[in-house]
C-alpha cells in the first residue's frame, strides 16, 4: 500500500479533557445567551467579529476547535467579562510576567543517571 503524505491524512479530532470541553461549552452558551439578550443577529455579530456565520455557530456550540482568540473576540464584542476589567487584566499580566521572569527559561528532563537532590 502506498504511503500517504502528511497533508493527505484524514484529520483526527483532538482529545480534550471533560473539564476543558465543559468550559468551552459554558463559554459558548454564555456568548449565545448574551447575543440573544442584546438582540444581535448571528449574521451581524459574525460580521463585526470578521468571522463566518459557520464559525460563530461553532463558537456558540462550544466547539473546542475554534481558535481561542476568535472566541475571546466574540465575547469581548458582546461585553462579556472574561478575566476582569481591562485594567485588572493588564495588572495580572504584568504580575504573571514578573513571576515568569524569576523561573528558569527552559524546563528539561534530568540526564539519565543524574541525581535530583535540589530540595
Amino acid at each position: 500500500m502506498a504511503e500517504m503524505s502528511r497533508t493527505k491524512r484524514p484529520a483526527r479530532a483532538r482529545p480534550y479533557s471533560s473539564p476543558a470541553r465543559a468550559g468551552v461549552r459554558l463559554l459558548g452558551a454564555e456568548i449565545a445567551r448574551e447575543r440573544k439578550r442584546a438582540a444581535v443577529t448571528a449574521a451581524d455579530l459574525a460580521e463585526r467579529a470578521r468571522i463566518s456565520l459557520v464559525t460563530l455557530r461553532k463558537v456558540e456550540r462550544g466547539e473546542p476547535s475554534v481558535a481561542i482568540g476568535t472566541v475571546f473576540e466574540v465575547a469581548v464584542l458582546l461585553g462579556i467579562d472574561l478575566l476582569g476589567t481591562p485594567e485588572q487584566v493588564h495588572d495580572r499580566t504584568g504580575r504573571a510576567q514578573e513571576s515568569l521572569a524569576l523561573l528558569p527559561q527552559r524546563v528539561r528532563h534530568p540526564a539519565a543517571g543524574e541525581v535530583d537532590d535540589d530540595f
